[in-house]
């Protein structure tokens, strides 16, 4: 994987700035209340041809339907930040929009551990491993 250039790098805060403050406001105006969407990260390819934006959704049960209709929406998105960023770009990058799901990564990690299903209070839970 190659280094991120700090063009790169401020191309990406740019487009993540903008990208985070678009989509609460699509959220407002279409109703849709409850939902936090945070932009994670902006990965912009080192020719400017593609912007990848990591989305974390919260509440998680929500996170489908609301990737759903950003989806839907992505150009609507790269046309507002391209107004937004007109005199701090030449051309705006395509837009992939992913779902970040690390933050559901760690809550299952953490409700592991501190869960009820601990291994180390209940030693039965790991019949498949050899006990000591």
């Amino acid at each position: 994987m190659e280094k991120e250039t700090n063009r790169q790098k401020k191309v990406g805060k740019l487009i993540q700035h903008d990208l985070a403050e678009i989509i609460q406001q699509e959220l407002r105006k279409f109703g849709k209340s409850g939902i936090i969407v945070s932009v994670s990260k902006v990965r912009v390819t080192s020719d400017f041809s593609l912007a990848k934006a990591y989305l974390s959704i919260f509440p998680n049960d929500k996170a489908e339907s609301v990737m759903e209709d950003l989806q839907k929406h992505r150009l609507q998105l790269k046309n507002k930040i391209a107004q937004r960023a007109k005199h701090q770009l030449r051309k705006m990058p395509d837009l992939l929009l992913y779902l970040d799901d690390s933050l559901e990564y760690i809550n299952n990690i953490e409700q592991a551990i501190k869960g009820k299903e601990d291994p180390i209070k209940k030693p039965d839970l790991l019949d498949k491993r050899k006990k000591l």
